[in-house]
């Protein structure tokens, strides 16, 4: 599965709900490490790769493209 923003995992954009499905993992489990890397490390400017990502990562296709 290509990396793309999720339509269902989404509190925003998808984006945390998106790298959760290309990873296999929970989504909440990656937007709890994504707030943690971003608050703890100065290195890491979290709101702005997430508007990155947003901007940059295509959505996933809708269901019924995927059925057809």
């Amino acid at each position: 599965m290509p990396l793309q923003r999720s339509r269902t995992n989404r509190k925003i954009a998808g984006v945390c709900g998106g790298i959760a499905d290309w990873l296999g993992w929970d989504p909440t489990v990656v937007r709890i490490l994504y707030v943690l890397v971003s608050v703890l490390s100065a290195a890491f400017p979290g709101i702005l790769v997430y508007l990155l990502l947003w901007f940059v990562m295509p959505k996933a296709p809708r269901e019924e493209a995927r059925r057809a």
